[in-house]
């Protein structure tokens, strides 16, 4: 089983523009901190507005007609993401040591789930650059009409903490496919992963300008993006408040396309005929995976009356036996939250969960000393009604609730502001497909949430 690199250098801390690193115009620095200590790893250069200007200039001179990336042949965009791939696959074991480092994720599913998502994305859109194609279209009459795709421009992409190294190829890689160049703002929480593939993006011989990242903050880097006049189009992934206050921001300046993908509250509905051990499996995975932090975590979880109480006793069996503790130590399955201010946070969801008289069935406290982790907790008896039932916790925080019948799952189910996944457990193809249809979500999964097989 590979190791983490012992006592990894931190290399690249500055701001990565036009090819060149650089220092912050302002000169500030920020400090990037190991969730698992609370410790401080670094200092690494803060990006404002002025930060981004600059590098909106650099885009935009790589984009401009006549540039070596306008005039390159899309195979070669294809031959330079696949060689990026390459140079991440060489290093991997450094950067799921770094991820694991900066961002409390445990090592071996770090360096088995993120770095191969990470290496296969690249690797997929290097594959799809030379495959976007227009049409032909026949018209009467001495007329030649035919569509052709072409790249929007300059693409801002803001992206968040809970997967730095896949969020980045994720939107890396469709944006450069199509010939765009990019101004690319991590996470303040964990830049250090966006910082290193920055200097492979160097290595793999992208033309300067191409690709650009900024460490910094949403209020100042985050909101530059979203609101500069030199950028075409912003991605964007976090929080709904935030995804908002972008796509205002995009709105009031120059109407740039916005791509947001934003929180989620997801619904595993779990059916009477459902394998129970793997039922019990799949939604233990499905909240807390990645210690809760995912935007498709399974965290609502409907069960049919039947099998409720042998459900609830399983899935607290399950989260009493779940590892927490040192990202580094192969037996552990989770790490700490990101920070002290989330773990507070999932820690006042539990507090509520308690007071609105969810019954808390294990968990519901910090654990250590230092770091910033926290017991899975399980709570049964939860209500729709209750703040843990509406809200994102985006912590190890596992709800289940019981239903009757197939139509007030349903209803129930879909009664949430979001819709970004769904779930069914069922060994009854006519209910699967039943809620299949029904469910008003983007993504979703019939018998499964979360596969995990990293040992």
């Amino acid at each position: 089983m590979p190791s983490p690199v012992p006592n990894p250098e931190i290399k690249y801390t500055k701001l990565f523009i036009n090819n060149e690193w650089h220092n912050s115009v302002s000169g500030k620095v920020f400090p990037a901190y190991n969730p698992a200590t609370g410790e401080q790893i670094c200092e690494v250069q803060e990006a404002d507005k002025a930060d981004v200007d600059k590098a909106v200039q650099s885009a935009r001179v790589a984009f401009s007609l006549g540039s070596v990336w306008r005039r390159m042949d899309a195979s070669e965009r294809g031959r330079l993401l696949s060689k990026l791939a390459d140079l991440v696959e060489r290093d991997s074991v450094y950067l799921a040591t770094i991820e694991s480092l900066n961002s409390g994720k445990p090592f071996l599913p770090t360096l088995f789930l993120d770095l191969q998502g990470t290496i296969k994305t690249l690797r997929y859109f290097a594959g799809y650059a030379d495959k976007i194609h227009g049409t032909s279209i026949p018209m009467d009459g001495d007329y030649l009409t035919f569509t052709r795709y072409e790249p929007i421009g300059v693409c801002g992409q803001i992206i968040p903490w809970n997967f730095p190294l896949m969020m980045t190829a994720w939107k890396l890689g469709p944006a450069i496919a199509c010939g765009n160049t990019v101004v690319l703002k991590p996470a303040e929480e964990t830049p250090l992963t966006c910082l290193y593939m920055a200097a492979l993006v160097k290595e793999a011989g992208f033309p300067p300008g191409v690709i650009n990242i900024l460490p910094g903050f949403g209020p100042t880097a985050g909101a530059a993006i979203a609101s500069h006049m030199g950028i075409d189009k912003v991605a964007f992934t976090g929080s709904t408040e935030v995804g908002k206050l972008i796509q205002e921001a995009a709105g009031k300046s120059n109407l740039k396309r916005v791509t947001l993908e934003l929180g989620g509250k997801s619904p595993n509905i779990i059916f009477a005929d459902a394998d129970l051990d793997l039922a019990v499996e799949q939604a233990h995975q499905g909240v807390f995976f990645n210690a809760g932090q995912c935007c498709t975590a399974g965290s609502r979880i409907f069960v049919e009356e039947p099998i409720y109480d042998e459900f609830v006793r399983r899935s607290v069996e399950r989260a009493k036996r779940r590892i927490v503790g040192n990202p580094f130590d192969p037996t552990t399955e989770q790490g700490p939250q990101i920070s002290r201010e989330q773990q507070n946070r999932v820690l006042g969801f539990i507090q509520s969960g308690i007071s609105e008289g969810a019954k808390m069935e294990c968990g519901g406290k910090a654990l250590g000393l230092k770091g910033f982790f926290i017991e899975p907790t399980v709570f049964s008896n939860v209500k729709d009604d209750m703040r843990i039932a509406r809200e994102e916790i985006f912590g190890p925080v596992q709800l289940i609730m019981t239903f009757k019948t197939i139509e007030e799952v349903i209803e129930r189910a879909n009664n949430t502001d979001y819709g970004l996944v769904a779930a069914v457990f069922t060994n009854n193809i006519n209910k699967a497909m039943t809620i299949t249809t029904a469910m008003q979500a983007g993504t979703k999964l019939s018998t499964g949430n979360v596969p995990l097989n990293y040992r």
